[in-house]
C-alpha cells in the first residue's frame, strides 16, 4: 500500500536528514576524534558523551530514512476535489454535542490536532476515510463512543 504524506512534511525530513548527516554528524564525529586523541577513552567525558550522541544521530537517521523510503509526497494544492474523504482533506465535522471541528487529515509524522491537522491512522481519521457531507460516523473514545457527523469535504491548499 502507498504511503502518502504532504510535500511540506516529506520535505521537512529530508531537510532533516541533510542537517543530520551533513552537519551534526561531521561535527560530532570530529568532536569524538579529537577527544580519542587524548589518551584513556573510559574516563574521558567528551569521548563517551560524543559515541552516545553519535549513536543517537545515526538511529534518527535511519528512523526518518526508513519513514521517506517508499512514500508519496502529495501537493495538497494540486489534489483534484472529491466529495469523499481521503488523505489530505479538509474535513468539517460537528460532535453530537454541538461543537464544530476543522481538521485536515494527514499523516501520524505530521499530526498536531492542536493545529487542526489530524493523522488518518487516529481513530478519528480512520472513521473518516470515505465518508461524505451528512455521513455520520461514531468513533470509540476512552470517553465513550462519540459521533460526528461530516458537515464539509474539501481539498487544495491552506490551513488547517
Amino acid at each position: 500500500m502507498a504511503r502518502h504524506m504532504t510535500r511540506e512534511g516529506f520535505d521537512a525530513l529530508e531537510k532533516e536528514i541533510d542537517r543530520l548527516w551533513h552537519e551534526e554528524r561531521p561535527e560530532v564525529v570530529a568532536e569524538v576524534s579529537a577527544a580519542a586523541e587524548l589518551g584513556d577513552r573510559s574516563e574521558n567525558a567528551a569521548y563517551i558523551y560524543g559515541k552516545k550522541r553519535l549513536r543517537t544521530i545515526d538511529s534518527r537517521l535511519r528512523y526518518l530514512r526508513r519513514k521517506v523510503d517508499g512514500v508519496t509526497p502529495v501537493d495538497l494544492g494540486a489534489m483534484p476535489h472529491t466529495d469523499h474523504i481521503r488523505f489530505g482533506a479538509i474535513v468539517e465535522v460537528e460532535r453530537e454535542d454541538g461543537e464544530v471541528f476543522t481538521w485536515r487529515l494527514v499523516d501520524k509524522e505530521e499530526s498536531e490536532p492542536k493545529k487542526g491537522r489530524i493523522s488518518i491512522q487516529s481513530p478519528v481519521g480512520r472513521a473518516l476515510m470515505k465518508k461524505s457531507a451528512g455521513d455520520v460516523v461514531e468513533v470509540k473514545t476512552p470517553a465513550g463512543p462519540t459521533e460526528y457527523e461530516v458537515l464539509e469535504v474539501r481539498y487544495g491548499a491552506g490551513k488547517p
